[in-house]
């Protein structure tokens, strides 16, 4: 059976048309078809067509890796570093042409996200102490602050996160799984969909998570844990209302990941908080995605 065939039957047995399989996936129908058909010219390189394959794979619920290996035994052209790491059971003359940068390239980004997963599992634990430190530095800071008429700021609990895209609440990436950037567990997390490249694949300009805070307050800091890997742009949009247009950015991140710390120059004032991405980091399959695990946000009334 090939990769098309394969993938064909699992669609059928999970019961979905190419069009479903086309809205999951984020990926066009006639690339579904192609595929399934086991044409590959409009994917473009074979760096695209591995993603396409993985992408499919998941929607349906195929075993993604004997499909990889397929793949790359019939096309042993040269991989992306993702595909080295993701297949490292390639055939021989592929690995031995692998250039000793490349590896050392891999190695170096496994050490860094290594690092950043070690170094953002104590400040999960300090985020929270850092807030009430702060606060209650601000509660005894005496009558400077009185004079000041300085609000002191708090830990701010958010009533609901919801999935956000371009079009508002209900059409953002995964919303069953938004609820869980809030749930203070730091082992689970909000993922955004996969797409092809950083830029959602050129379908969107940006998805995000939405904060409902319940009634209109003052922000003036975000703590975000993101994933380990690098690459994530986003802005901090504070608003009173759920639309992108009357949410204005108010802070931003560029190319970053782990846990972010946002301190706006001004506070802003709104009931609703949105995470807004407008970059996506990659992930071990060769696709982009980011993952928020966690949110804190710091305010007062």
């Amino acid at each position: 059976m090939s990769i098309g065939e394969a993938l064909a039957e699992a669609r059928r047995e999970a019961g979905l048309t190419v069009t479903q399989v086309s809205d999951q996936a984020r990926i066009k129908e006639k690339i579904v078809t192609d595929i399934e058909d086991d044409d590959y010219s409009a994917c473009g390189d074979d760096s695209y067509a591995r993603g396409y394959i993985r992408i499919i794979a998941r929607a349906v619920g195929a075993d993604v890796e004997p499909l990889i290996r397929e793949f790359n035994a019939a096309r042993p052209g040269p991989r992306s570093i993702m595909d080295h790491m993701n297949n490292p059971v390639a055939p021989v003359r592929m690995r031995k042409r692998l250039p000793p940068w490349v590896a050392a390239l891999v190695l170096v980004w496994l050490g860094l996200a290594a690092y950043d997963l070690y170094a953002s599992l104590p400040q999960l634990t300090r985020a929270a102490p850092a807030a009430r430190a702060y606060a209650a530095t601000q509660r005894h800071a005496g009558p400077k602050a009185a004079i000041s008429g300085a609000v002191p700021a708090r830990a701010l609990t958010p009533v609901s996160a919801a999935a956000f895209g371009p079009s508002g609440i209900g059409q953002g990436d995964a919303p069953q799984l938004a609820p869980l950037a809030i749930d203070g567990n730091p082992a689970t997390a909000w993922h955004t969909d996969w797409y092809m490249t950083a830029r959602f694949g050129d379908l969107y300009a940006g998805t995000g998570l939405l904060l409902d805070m319940g009634r209109p307050m003052t922000i003036t800091a975000a703590w975000i844990t993101l994933g380990p890997a690098h690459g994530a742009s986003f802005q901090l949009r504070v608003g009173t209302t759920a639309s992108l247009a009357d949410l204005p950015p108010v802070a931003q991140a560029a190319s970053t990941g782990g846990v972010v710390h946002l301190r706006l120059a001004t506070p802003a004032h709104g009931r609703y908080v949105l995470i807004w991405f407008t970059s996506l980091p990659p992930d071990p399959a060769g696709t982009f995605q980011a993952s928020v695990y966690d949110v804190r946000v710091e305010g007062h009334d």
